[in-house]
């Protein structure tokens, strides 16, 4: 069973400071060395990553980043999460061969088996995933895992493609690639979700991020207002 932590903020800014926090901590020092960050998307994360990149913290050597999904767009479209945290990337300075992205300008197929390989050859090497940041969509949905077909067609994958409810196409992370990471963060802004949130946390919950997180022994779940 997964072990479940909440932190609850009473301001916006209070979590953002908090999330920066969290995030420096992970991207620099002795510790990060030799390790990975997964960043989310959505707009819940972008203010903690606008103020990192502006803090511009030295990254670890080695340090990796990863994307837990992607929707299948240009890498220049403003929904692409890539394209959202881009301030980040370019401010941390890593190499090409540390920043794991979907690489979009493929068949979408071809894009998620390209990531999929991207993300097994990184575990090879035996770099981990310290934090790995997630959203929690009010339909229960986590990264771009929407339902049960999702869950089933991720048996024995790190990332793959999928039809998302709005209609556009994505890349997304698994249940296997989740359970290797080591501190699991959802990230929930907004009055909306405390109905969701209140099922996340039940020990019984049958909601997708509840399942596509089962093989992690604890997780975090941060609640702004």
């Amino acid at each position: 069973m997964t072990i479940i932590s909440m932190r609850r903020f009473q301001s916006n800014a209070e979590f953002d400071a908090a999330l920066v926090e969290r995030l420096e901590r992970a991207i620099s020092g002795p510790a990060a060395a030799g390790t990975a960050v997964m960043l989310s998307g959505g707009r819940t994360p972008l203010p903690a990553y606008r103020e990192v990149a502006v803090r511009k913290p030295s990254p670890a050597k080695g340090l990796h980043l990863l994307f837990s999904d992607d929707r299948y767009v240009p890498v220049t479209s403003e929904s692409s999460n890539y394209f959202q945290s881009r301030q980040l990337v370019d401010a941390l300075g890593l190499p090409d061969s540390q920043v794991l992205r979907v690489r979009t300008e493929l068949p979408l197929e071809e894009a998620a088996d390209d990531y999929d390989r991207q993300l097994f050859r990184m575990l090879d090497l035996g770099v981990g995933i310290t934090l790995g940041l997630l959203g929690l969509g009010a339909d229960g949905h986590t990264a771009s895992l929407f339902n049960a077909a999702h869950l089933e067609q991720a048996r024995g994958k790190l990332a793959i493609a999928v039809q998302r409810p709005d209609g556009l196409q994505g890349v997304s992370v698994t249940p296997d690639l989740l359970s290797k990471v080591a501190e699991p963060l959802f990230l929930v802004a907004g009055a909306d979700k405390h109905a969701i949130v209140d099922e996340f946390l039940k020990s019984d919950s049958h909601l997708i991020a509840r399942q596509a997180i089962a093989g992690c022994p604890k997780a975090e779940i941060w609640i702004a207002g």
